[in-house]
């Protein structure tokens, strides 16, 4: 069963975060001195996950990506990655990381079936790292890295660039990636969630960017696939690969086929949307699979969303909530729904 939005939009994807507990503070998502943490109790559990989740892949999900907060901050994550990586409709399932405990917990997530790992990483600079991300472990997430690179055979780095920050390290860090063999992907900065201190000026655009990578290192191709991925890919003269997200400056609203399940069973339908529908309370008030589904379908074929498109037509953009709205509202956070 295929479901459409109002759009013509499929659902395909699935963005679930198993946490909103983070063990950095990167500045771009949770900049503020103050959070306020889901409460336990709401955190759903593994069962109710897997039951959205069989919910949404009978209306056309077909890939979960596992996220947080930090995802490997869950306990026992193994157990729902092996749970998920049993629904056979599934034909990828992915964890984002920035890496900083996968150098323990590699192993054994390939072993309960995960598929893809990619890992956070805006800087290779120590001093840099711990300005971004108010913690002094570089050096536990380049060894997160290198343990998904032996386990998983390859993996891709996410590079959120920031003019003025760590714009600079453009070119480092694809050069990194490529030592690797790992496929980089670098990230608009965008004006959502805890970016409270975002300003137009701090975006580096996807044309700036390659033009960038193109100076250092050659020719530039974009690769012609068919996909609703977020990245457009390219590909360098020596056949490296990497990618580039421009959510702000040039929006992929009209393909995008995600939703976001926040760890305490909130589902939003844009990454920009400023409300979700709840499907904790009616998993806990006794809904059956086929009520859940339901729910679920009704949700989805609204759907009109394409905030970033509406955010990029703005005359004047400043960051999306202010301060007094996050502390309102924790599922505006991005360390709440995942991103």
């Amino acid at each position: 069963m295929t479901v459409l939005d109002q759009l013509g939009r499929p659902l395909r994807t699935l963005r679930v975060s198993v946490t909103d507990r983070c063990n950095l503070r990167c500045a771009y998502c949770m900049p503020e001195p103050d959070y306020v943490w889901l409460p336990r109790a709401d955190v759903l559990t593994f069962e109710e996950v897997l039951r959205v989740v069989d919910a949404f892949a009978a209306l056309g999900v077909d890939r979960v990506r596992l996220t947080g907060g930090e995802p490997l901050l869950r306990r026992d994550l193994p157990t729902l990655v092996g749970g998920l990586a049993a629904r056979r409709a599934l034909r990828d399932l992915a964890l984002t990381t920035n890496g900083l405990l996968l150098a323990e917990q590699a192993p054994a997530l390939r072993a309960a079936g995960l598929h893809r790992v990619t890992v956070s990483l805006d800087t290779l600079r120590r001093d840099r790292f711990r300005a971004l991300t108010r913690f002094d472990a570089l050096d536990q997430a380049l060894a997160g890295i290198e343990a998904a690179r032996a386990v998983f055979g390859t993996l891709k780095l996410d590079m959120v660039v920031i003019g003025g920050t760590n714009d600079d390290e453009v070119g480092p860090m694809l050069d990194y990636a490529r030592g690797l063999g790992a496929e980089l992907r670098y990230i608009e900065y965008m004006d959502v969630g805890g970016a409270t201190r975002w300003t137009p000026g701090q975006v580096v655009s996807r044309e700036e960017l390659l033009a960038r990578v193109a100076a250092e290192f050659g020719p530039v191709t974009p690769i012609e696939e068919p996909s609703s991925a977020p990245a457009d890919r390219f590909c360098l003269p020596d056949g490296t690969v990497f990618g580039v997200v421009a959510s702000t400056t040039a929006p992929f609203c009209r393909t995008c086929d995600r939703a976001r399940l926040t760890a305490d069973g909130t589902i939003f339908r844009c990454l920009y949307a400023k409300h979700g529908a709840d499907l904790r309370a009616p998993l806990r008030a006794g809904a059956t699979d086929e009520a859940v589904r339901a729910l679920a379908s009704a949700w989805w074929t609204d759907r009109d969303d394409r905030g970033a498109e509406r955010r990029a037509e703005l005359s004047h953009r400043a960051a999306l909530v202010s301060v007094s709205e996050l502390r309102r509202n924790r599922h505006l956070e991005m360390h709440t729904r995942g991103g």
